[in-house]
Formats: C-alpha cells, sequence, structure tokens
C-alpha cells in the first residue's frame, strides 16, 4: 500500500502533512481511498465536459467532494461505494475513456499549493450545495463549476492562471452560499434571536450533531409527542433560532461544547446521537453503540440511516433506543467552557440589518467603536485559547459578530450590550457566512463605503475546508487585513502566503493584546 499524504486540514501534522494516520484518525487506506475518489470525480467530470451532466453526476460531484472533506467520512466500504457509483455513472455518460489523471500532491511546491487550495474550497462548496439539494435548491452555474473546477485542477496553470481560478471560484461559492441562505430561511423561516440552556433534562433524549438542518426537521417530527427531548449539538445550534424548527417544543436545549470535545463528553451518554454531516471524530467503546450516521457520515461499525427514494429517513432505530436508555435520571447541570449556562443565537442578517439604523446611529455617536467578526473552525489546537482571550479583551465599546463553530471558545461569556444591542451576536453555523458578508456590504452602502473602510476587522478560525472556501470567497471580494489563525495552512506555499499577504494584507493572528493593539490603533 502507498504511503497517504494529507494536509487539507488546521491540525495536520507537524503543520506539514499526515503521513502515517491522520491527526482526526483516519487510516492510511481510507486516505488513499478518498484520493482515489477524487480521481473517478476528476475523470467523471472529463466525461461530463465531453458528453454533458445529469441529475446524477450533479449529485456525485457534490457528494462525493464531501464524502471526503475532513471528519466526514472513515468507512472505507462507503467510500468504495461511492467510486463505483461514479464509475458506472462515467460510462452511463459515454465517458468509456480513460482520461490520465494528475497525481495531486506531486509537483513544484507552488502549483501543488494552489492546485491544493482550489481542490480543498471545492470541497468546502460541495457541503453547501449538499446542503441546499437537501431542501430542493440547485444552482446550474454552481452545478458545473465543480466539473470545471476538477476538469482545470487535471490542466496545467500558470501561477496567475491558478490565481485568477481561484478567485473565479470564490464568486461562485458566494452565490453558492446565498443559495443555502434563502434555502434555509424560505424552508424555516429568518433566524430571530433565541436563549438556548445547555443544561439537560431528566428522561430520554436524542443529541443530533453536524449541519443538516432538514434531518433535524425529519427527527423532530418523527419524535413528536413520544417523551423524547431533542438536543443539537456543535454546528446545530443555530437551529434554534429558526421560527419553523422552534415551534417543535420538544427541541429542548444544546448538549455540550464544541465538536473536539465529544469524546469526553458522549462519555457513557444514556442516549443515541446522530451525526448529519462532518464533525463525527473516532468512537469510543463506552458510547459507540449509541453513534448513528446518515447521508455522506460513515464510521465502520455505526448504524447508517439510509434516506429512500423520497429522501425520507425513518429513524426509529434512534427512538427506540432512546426510550430504552431512558436518559438521565435526574437534571443534569453542563455549562460552556468558560462556565455559561445560556447560549444565545439567531442573529442572522435578517436581524441585524433589521437594527440597522441603530447600528448607524451608535457608530455615529461613538457608542460603537468598532466590529469585529470572530469567527470559523474550532478544534483542539492550544493556540486556540487566542480566540476566546481575544473576545475577553475586546473593549467595551465594540461589537464581536460569530459564526461557525469556532464561536464555542467563548459564546457563554456575558460582555454586556450596548444600546440594547448584545456585544455578542452569533450569527449561525460556518454555513451561515453568507449572513455576515451581506451585513458587512449593507454596512458599508449605509456609510457610503468599502467594506474595507469599515470599523471592521476579521479574525479567522480555520480547521477545515469550508473555512477554505469561505476565506477564498472574502479574498475574492477584495476583503484585506484579515486575520487567521492559529497557523497558516500547511498546503499554502511560502509563495503564495507571500502574494496573500502583499495582495490582501492577510495577517496571521500573534497575540490577542498585540492585535487588537494593531488594529484599534493603540501604543
Amino acid at each position: 500500500m502507498s504511503e497517504m499524504f494529507c494536509f487539507q486540514c488546521q491540525q495536520t501534522a507537524g503543520n506539514k502533512g499526515c503521513v502515517k494516520v491522520g491527526v482526526c484518525g483516519k487510516q492510511p487506506s481510507t486516505a488513499l481511498l478518498q484520493d482515489d475518489l477524487v480521481y473517478e470525480l476528476i475523470r467523471l467530470s472529463e466525461a461530463v465536459r465531453e458528453n454533458g451532466s445529469t441529475e446524477l453526476s450533479d449529485r456525485l460531484v457534490m457528494d462525493g467532494l464531501f464524502v471526503t472533506l475532513t471528519n466526514v467520512n472513515f468507512d472505507n466500504e462507503s467510500i468504495e461505494n461511492y467510486i463505483n457509483k461514479v464509475i458506472r455513472e462515467r460510462k452511463n455518460i459515454g465517458g468509456n475513456k480513460q482520461f490520465d489523471v494528475v497525481e495531486l500532491w506531486k509537483g513544484e511546491t507552488d502549483i501543488v499549493s494552489l492546485r491544493s487550495t482550489l481542490l480543498f474550497g471545492m470541497k468546502g462548496m460541495a457541503a453547501y450545495a449538499h446542503h441546499s439539494l437537501a431542501l430542493g435548491y440547485k444552482d446550474k452555474e454552481v452545478s458545473n463549476w465543480f466539473y470545471k473546477g476538477l476538469c482545470e485542477i487535471n490542466t496545467e496553470h500558470t501561477i496567475e492562471e491558478w490565481l485568477a481560478l481561484i478567485m473565479e471560484f470564490g464568486k461562485i461559492n458566494l452565490k453558492c452560499m446565498a443559495m443555502l441562505d434563502t434555502a434555509n430561511t424560505e424552508s424555516y423561516g429568518d433566524p430571530i434571536p433565541t436563549r438556548v440552556n445547555t443544561d439537560i433534562k431528566k428522561g430520554p433524549f436524542i443529541v443530533v450533531s453536524g449541519h443538516d438542518l432538514h434531518d433535524l426537521e425529519m427527527l423532530l417530527e418523527q419524535t413528536k409527542g413520544k417523551g423524547i427531548n431533542i438536543y443539537t449539538h456543535g454546528e446545530m445550534l443555530p437551529a434554534h433560532g429558526y421560527p419553523e424548527l422552534k415551534k417543535y417544543k420538544h427541541l429542548a436545549g444544546n448538549f455540550g461544547t464544541a465538536w473536539q470535545s465529544q469524546q469526553k463528553e458522549f462519555e457513557n451518554i444514556p442516549a443515541p446521537v446522530l451525526f448529519t454531516t462532518n464533525c463525527l471524530m473516532p468512537t469510543r467503546s463506552s458510547y459507540e453503540d449509541r453513534i448513528y450516521t446518515t447521508s455522506v457520515v460513515g464510521f465502520e461499525g455505526l448504524i447508517h440511516i439510509e434516506a429512500d427514494e423520497n429522501g425520507r429517513k425513518d429513524f426509529t432505530p434512534l427512538i427506540e433506543q432512546a426510550l430504552e436508555l431512558g436518559g438521565y435520571e435526574n437534571d443534569r447541570s453542563m455549562s460552556g467552557i468558560n462556565g455559561g449556562h445560556i447560549l444565545t443565537t439567531g442573529f442572522g442578517h435578517n436581524t441585524v440589518l433589521a437594527n440597522a439604523e441603530k447600528i448607524v446611529a451608535a457608530v455615529k455617536s461613538g457608542a460603537i467603536k468598532h466590529f469585529f467578526l470572530v469567527g470559523g473552525c474550532d478544534g483542539a489546537h492550544p493556540g486556540r485559547s487566542y480566540y476566546t482571550e481575544f473576545v475577553k479583551q475586546t473593549p467595551m465599546d465594540t461589537i464581536v459578530l460569530t459564526l461557525a463553530c469556532g464561536k464555542f471558545r467563548f459564546n457563554d461569556l456575558d460582555l454586556g450590550e450596548i444600546d440594547g444591542l448584545p456585544r455578542i451576536m452569533d450569527m449561525g453555523q460556518c454555513n451561515d457566512a453568507y449572513s455576515a458578508i451581506k451585513v458587512a456590504l449593507a454596512l458599508a452602502d449605509a456609510f457610503e463605503c468599502t467594506v474595507n473602510e469599515l470599523p471592521l476587522t476579521l479574525v479567522l478560525t480555520w480547521y477545515e475546508q469550508k473555512a477554505v472556501c469561505i476565506l477564498l470567497t472574502l479574498l475574492s471580494l477584495g476583503i484585506k487585513n484579515m486575520y487567521l489563525g492559529p497557523t497558516m495552512p500547511a498546503f499554502l506555499s511560502e509563495t503564495v502566503v507571500k502574494v496573500l499577504v502583499n495582495t490582501y494584507g492577510l495577517q496571521p493572528i500573534t497575540a490577542p493584546e498585540q492585535d487588537l493593539d494593531a488594529i484599534l490603533g493603540r501604543k
């Protein structure tokens, strides 16, 4: 067996690459199969370029890329099944020609870096397109770009051509994020500010992790009236802000903190857990018999809930196990990282912009001096304590907007209010990054300036490929002087980093005090 190579996530070994086993727990055989799946998706895309696409090929490309995203699928049999489906569909559409495929991780350093950047960005966009399609929303331009991007990955380009392609991708991803925002809000209403309890009530319950709102809705509907409480976990927290999901009274609260704490927090949990997308870690014996996967998620030995031909899923196994396990005998107190028991979410673009006049007035009066968007992925890297300390040290006349799971570092803090506006506003999942972009563009319009002239600084934390596609979209919009951490991506070569620093002012984080001094012009 060939040696694995993977450097797509922030915690890759030595910030260089995993070559023996993935830091995420991925085995070499799994990593190689995921590479094989990407190669087959490239061949499918080459065939589509010659013969045209189908609805099935569209789904296979987005789902296939999603399967290879960090912490999604560790099941070799499942990945092999995807590979076989892709090969069958390629032959079905007339792609019997065997296309030569570039070796992804070999070649001149800067070219490998740029090729990887585009590929990883596309993996992130695949997640957004997948969630949109689950709710019946699809955009042909977005679908077609997956084929284009995979074909371009298989083509030689100059550094300038690669950079142009990456910026083009960033703009397409903005369109994909806007589609997902429309899918979520038209399906479940515009999020509204909601206080979510982290304590767990006695009695049967089910925990739902990941990002898929449609899966959560189906589970809520099937557990209605059965005496089972449903708790969100990790990135599913923002679901509490959607009116059409809030109407389910047994959507009771949020279980635990960030995704990387699950092996500790799920220890002997007396309830089943459903993983709907990424954020799955290798399970432990104390709870592996109560972990379920669905959709593109996979792990050997776990029960997988398949959808029928109409997309419906039968969650009876979880429901029966929840009733059998019975939950906790007494109410259980659980707190956030900083000891808080209440999390507030639901500050989507509709809510924030409804307060635009108040926000503009507060800025003009000096009540609000600066905005920080502190968001992105969480992880186990010790440098991530930076984000907790950064938020704690933000001045009282500043607002912190946040989204994605990085917020679990500080979202249980009470930083007070400014003119009735909470100083921390949770805008949702990483899937909701479009909300932050829409708010920034609207504020720039209100102040008749560019986004880069706003009193706004983006302080981003990255872990996996959805963070990569968001960063590329922000760069494609010309947004400058962003701070990125806890480390720069291992897949960015020195030359590429230098280009991003020189062109966009992209800054690696240093220390909270030092970065705040630089941002606010303090001496």
